[in-house]
């Protein structure tokens, strides 16, 4: 099969509006939680997000095309804009017949399909809607403006499995180049959920912290106190591409994409199956998939979101895999810092873990107080400060409600 690298990165998340930004959030080890702007929250049990600062996506997204977009589908166009001009590519000298968009969203345009609601019951009851409610709400609109935008004629589509969305779409994407039905493929994902739908339903589902007195800490993955997570918003964008089509061009590699895997935990809607059974064979399977044995990974970029139950079953699973060699790991979480991407989140975390191959260092898993005794001590979750390391490989988890799982394998770029 052929080989595919990395040659484009762009990222619009809470602690930096670009990959440059954000990866010096991710050094800094800084928290994006912040009270909520974009709606009232005052009567909600959780006040507080992770959403983005000083945000001005006017600088890569056309004004007037932003009035036809949901801000989820604003944020994957800003983040591609980076990774395309990361990249270098020029569209017409790419044969765009084999450049496809593979684009992943949990939910999609929520803040419109609520608004349009609120709209219609408060009106006189005629159903005004808007003529681009339906193509700003739904999860595919993203990768087909992607698209359209630079006139990628290849496979188009995206994929829906909650939190797991963005790392399903890498892997899909890293398939179809692999099996040699494309030559570039845009991937990612992208999420805008920090709404009152959005909090509330995550609310009743006693999913969120509620830690409104310290909502900069809130987010506090494998802490013996944490009591949920944070919601953030954001996207994420990965050029993957065929490595001969990309030493042919000249381009950057930042990163060599190995290894994928899918399972389901067939267990529960919302709870991990308590022993880490789908998580463990995702991470067995992502690992036979990229040819390495366990000793070969040197940092995994966990789910981690600061649930009590999920943070036990992924270590536990862990462990299962990684045997003794877990205790040479790095791991964490950086949604201790991001907040909860959910469908943008593999992408947002891949490019984690391809920061700290390139720039060999660990983001950390801020905010960590108080140790679980559930979880062994022996294990370096890499608490409160990045720390410096030769990254050889890296392999990043993300979990699906429904008990979707994924995997993706990313080493360091041989010729």
């Amino acid at each position: 099969m052929k080989r595919v690298v990395v040659t484009g990165l762009g990222a619009v998340t809470p602690i930096g509006n670009s990959v440059s930004e954000y990866m010096e959030g991710l050094q800094k080890g800084l928290s994006g939680a912040n009270p909520i702007t974009h709606f009232d929250a005052s009567q909600f049990k959780t006040q507080f997000a992770c959403e983005l600062k000083n945000f001005q996506p006017e600088e890569k997204v056309d004004r007037r095309e932003m009035r036809r977009m949901d801000n989820f589908t604003i944020y994957a166009m800003y983040s591609v804009a980076e990774a395309m001009e990361n990249s270098g590519i020029d569209v017409e000298k790419v044969n765009v017949d084999r450049a496809g968009v593979i684009w992943g969203s949990g939910i999609g345009g929520l803040a419109t399909l609520e608004k349009e609601i609120e709209d219609h019951i408060t009106g006189s009851g005629t159903p005004r809607y808007n003529p681009f409610m339906i193509p700003k709400m739904i999860s595919d609109i993203a990768a087909g403006l992607i698209s359209i935008r630079y006139g990628f004629r290849g496979a188009n589509f995206a994929t829906v499995s909650a939190c797991a969305s963005s790392s399903h779409a890498i892997g899909t994407a890293f398939d179809q180049i692999r099996l040699g039905r494309q030559d570039i493929v845009i991937t990612g994902g992208s999420e805008a959920t920090v709404t009152k739908a959005g909090v509330g339903g995550f609310n009743a589902m006693k999913a969120l912290s509620t830690r409104n007195d310290d909502y900069q800490t809130a987010s506090r993955p494998f802490d013996a106190d944490r009591d949920g997570f944070v919601l953030g918003e954001g996207a994420g964008a990965i050029v993957l591409e065929e490595l001969e089509h990309a030493k042919k061009r000249g381009a950057t590699i930042y990163a060599e994409i190995v290894g994928a895997g899918a399972t389901a935990d067939a267990h529960h809607i919302t709870a991990p199956h308590p022993e880490g059974l789908g998580a463990g064979n995702v991470m067995r399977i992502a690992l036979a998939d990229a040819g390495l044995n366990p000793e070969d990974i040197d940092y995994i970029n966990v789910h981690g979101t600061s649930t009590p139950l999920g943070d036990i079953a992924e270590v536990k699973a862990i462990q299962q895999v990684f045997g003794e060699h877990a205790y040479n790991l790095n791991i964490s979480s950086t949604k201790s810092m991001t907040g909860h991407l959910l469908g943008a989140a593999g992408a947002v975390e891949s490019i984690a873990g391809i920061l700290a191959i390139q720039h060999g260092f660990i983001p950390p898993t801020i905010n960590h107080f108080t140790d679980d005794p559930e979880l062994d001590a022996k294990l370096n979750l890499t608490f409160n400060e990045a720390q410096e390391r030769e990254v050889r490989a890296i392999l990043s988890n993300t979990f699906g409600f429904g008990g979707h799982n994924s995997s993706v394998v990313f080493k360091k770029y041989e010729d």
